[in-house]
């Protein structure tokens, strides 16, 4: 066990010996969940309707739902076309996507079929073009091939050599669907307390417990950590090696000033030896259209800015040796992401490469988001969904997009394994 863990446990022994009245058997919930992001109040919603009756507590540290990945991305419906097939994120996006629009239509949430276009550029892309035909047409997925006089009929001002046409492509959201989950969850029993960071964990045979930073302790018979950008350490309260550091990369972005100039959604053609999908254009539920985002590391955990620098964190992702092992081999490909960051004129060039119509004064600044990216030992990227099972616990470790997309799947598999856990004793 971890001395985090072991110091968690001793603040809790103390905490629970002082409550009048306390038995192992008395415990407040069946299930607690930490994190009130899309997986976690997606997770919370399967246990209800899987099992009727269980008594699942939601813990989220902000005073609302939503507050980081889920509300800071760019709202895309992805259709599960980049994935590699057989992988969770193959299963889970293309399933998602279907999922996610009818529960969207069932509650009145904001959402569109828009399709998107995926453009090559430069004829050394034709081939990792060609190799995504391929795989999404192993995944089940519709896909059409395009010239570039057809690229002009869906989206006039881009250009390219060529491109896929994927029509089950969308907008919404996401924090909207993240609200009604917390409300359906909520009408099946569930208490989703905000507010509630988690200090420590302790388990032990008969359940767990964790203590908050205003002192609650809540006990259970299972714990769920979709902590997100801090599943890692929510693993180690746990006193378990999750096996991989969050390294949190920034994503930032532009909104369009000129947002006729896109009909709908469009992507560049992206590099596989990384999980970013590139700057793209993105037209929102409500018109707007949003160009990026890039991938820069961010200087904390919430770090949305460079001016958002927390030294602890900071030192924890730079003691980390897969942080050095992943600069060292994709420097250059993090060098032109840095130079986009610091220069909206870099970023523009990138842009027109898609949208030659673009000039620099039609890009205004938008609001970041920051990617819980796992970097294993080895630096190795982590790219495909990681859920674990110990005892009493399921952490998620890796769920960074197209996680939104896959939130109802996900919530399910979690939910299962959270089920499972209670059957242990």
């Amino acid at each position: 066990m971890s001395e985090r863990a072991e110091v968690g446990r001793a603040e809790i022994d103390g905490a629970v010996s002082r409550r009048p009245g306390f038995r192992r058997a008395g415990f407040d919930c069946d299930v607690l969940v930490i994190g009130g992001g899309i997986v976690g109040l997606s997770t919370a919603y399967a246990i209800t309707r899987a099992a009727p009756g269980t008594r699942v507590v939601v813990l989220e540290k902000e005073r609302g739902p939503a507050r980081h990945q889920t509300g800071h991305n760019s709202g895309v419906i992805h259709s599960g076309v980049y994935y590699r097939p057989g992988s969770l994120k193959a299963r889970y996006a293309v399933r998602g996507s279907a999922e996610l629009v009818a529960f969207c239509e069932r509650h009145g949430i904001a959402h569109k079929v828009t399709g998107k276009l995926i453009v090559a550029t430069r004829r050394d892309e034709l081939p990792r073009l060609h190799a995504l035909v391929q795989r999404g047409r192993e995944n089940g997925i519709p896909v059409r091939e395009l010239g570039p006089a057809q690229i002009m009929e869906y989206e006039p001002q881009v250009r390219g050599l060529a491109a896929i046409q994927v029509a089950t492509t969308g907008v919404c959201d996401f924090t909207a669907v993240a609200e009604r989950l917390a409300g359906a969850a909520r009408e099946s029993g569930t208490s989703v307390r905000y507010g509630a960071r988690v200090t420590a964990v302790d388990r032990r045979a008969w359940g767990v417990a964790v203590r908050t930073a205003a002192g609650e302790i809540v006990r259970a018979r299972a714990l769920v950590n979709c902590a997100g950008l801090h599943s890692d350490r929510v693993a180690r309260l746990a006193g378990d090696d999750p096996g991989a550091r969050i390294v949190p990369f920034r994503g930032e972005y532009y909104e369009l000033a000129r947002p006729e100039l896109v009909r709908g959604l469009v992507y560049p053609v992206p590099d596989p030896a990384f999980p970013f999908l590139g700057v793209h254009l993105t037209r929102s539920v409500d018109g707007t259209v949003h160009v990026g985002p890039n991938a820069v590391p961010a200087l904390a955990r919430e770090g949305y800015s460079w001016s958002a620098v927390r030294p602890a964190e900071l030192a924890a992702t730079l003691s980390w040796p897969g942080t050095w092992r992943t600069a060292r081999e994709h420097w250059r490909y993090g060098a032109g992401e840095l130079r986009r960051s610091l220069s909206k004129r870099a970023f523009a060039t990138a842009v027109r490469r898609l949208l030659p119509a673009v000039t620099d004064a039609d890009l205004r600044p938008a609001a970041a988001g920051v990617r819980a990216q796992a970097v294993l030992r080895d630096g190795t990227l982590a790219d495909d969904f990681v859920i674990r099972r110990a005892p009493r616990t399921v952490h998620v470790l890796n769920a960074p997009s197209p996680a939104a997309t896959a939130s109802l799947p996900i919530g399910r598999a979690v939910a299962e394994r959270a089920l499972a856990a209670l059957a242990e004793g």
